[in-house]
């Protein structure tokens, strides 16, 4: 047993470092004023029939919705605009979320995630970003 242990601890710690380390996915958002990537990579999927801003904007907390529109511009660091043809939502997309795909405002993209509701504020946060169709 005391010799398992520290095998156990050095696994562990291999696979937190590695877990840790640095990504070199390319992908993400590229704003359509200077053309610089803007944040990395994303992931894709999603199980719930689509929806608009519109009727997100009813639903309770913690609703998982898909959307289908266009991100318009980066308004923070993971923070961006989300519009389709009933409104625009502020989205919170994590760095890992891109999973190398480089999307324009001009693309297509249907997100998946959750709805968060505070007092007096909207926004989904993204779970999963795919292109639905990418402008050439």
């Amino acid at each position: 047993m005391k010799k398992l242990m520290p095998l156990v601890l050095i696994a562990t710690l291999g696979v937190s470092g590695a877990a840790l380390a640095k990504h070199d996915n390319q992908g993400g958002f590229i704003n359509a004023e200077n053309m610089t990537q803007v944040a990395p990579g994303g992931f894709a999927g999603g199980l719930v029939s689509a929806t608009t801003v519109e009727q997100a904007k009813q639903l309770p907390d913690d609703s998982w919705v898909i959307l289908q529109g266009h991100i318009t511009q980066q308004t923070g660091k993971k923070d961006y605009i989300f519009k389709d043809s009933t409104g625009e939502v502020k989205v919170e997309i994590d760095h890992r979320r891109w999973m190398g795909q480089t999307i324009s405002p001009t693309d297509l993209v249907e997100i998946a995630g959750e709805v968060d509701k505070d007092w007096n504020s909207f926004e989904i946060d993204v779970k999963s970003i795919k292109v639905v169709n990418q402008a050439k």
